[in-house]
């Protein structure tokens, strides 16, 4: 009678490793359940490349600053994603690449809605400007 030992890649054995191995070997047939080439079974083991790094937005959150200021006439509309790009970078400097996720997702939904609120404005100036030029 021959048994088969059925065995996760690195994955250990659940009961006594060395009396589970040592079955595996005296049969001398042992099936390795995870095919090489794939990933790891677990989200959080290494997978051979580099985690992509978080962005931070700061080039779009100045000009987001520049627009609110000067062309929209938003005023301070646009500094609070800067702040939150300017925290971003600090923490991806620091090491801390979740919070740093945290504060660019912000980031980039402060600057959508400060960029919509600059095409917005700059349409209803642009509406009023030749409306009034028509009449």
């Amino acid at each position: 009678m021959l048994a088969v030992c059925f065995r996760l890649a690195r994955s250990p054995p659940r009961s006594d490793p060395h009396r589970a191995a040592m079955a595996c070997k005296e049969q001398g047939v042992s099936i390795d359940l995870q095919p090489r080439g794939l990933p790891p079974p677990y989200p959080g083991a290494q997978q051979g490349f580099p985690a992509e790094q978080p962005r931070d937005f700061v080039l779009w959150s100045l000009f987001n600053v520049l627009l609110c200021q000067k062309l929209a006439c938003l005023g301070c509309l646009g500094f609070p994603a800067l702040i939150f790009s300017i925290k971003a970078r600090d923490r991806k400097v620091l090491g801390d690449l979740e919070g740093a996720r945290s504060y660019g997702t912000t980031a980039k939904v402060l600057n959508i809605i400060g960029s919509l609120l600059v095409v917005v404005a700059i349409a209803v100036v642009l509406f009023v400007y030749f409306s009034t030029a028509s009449v």
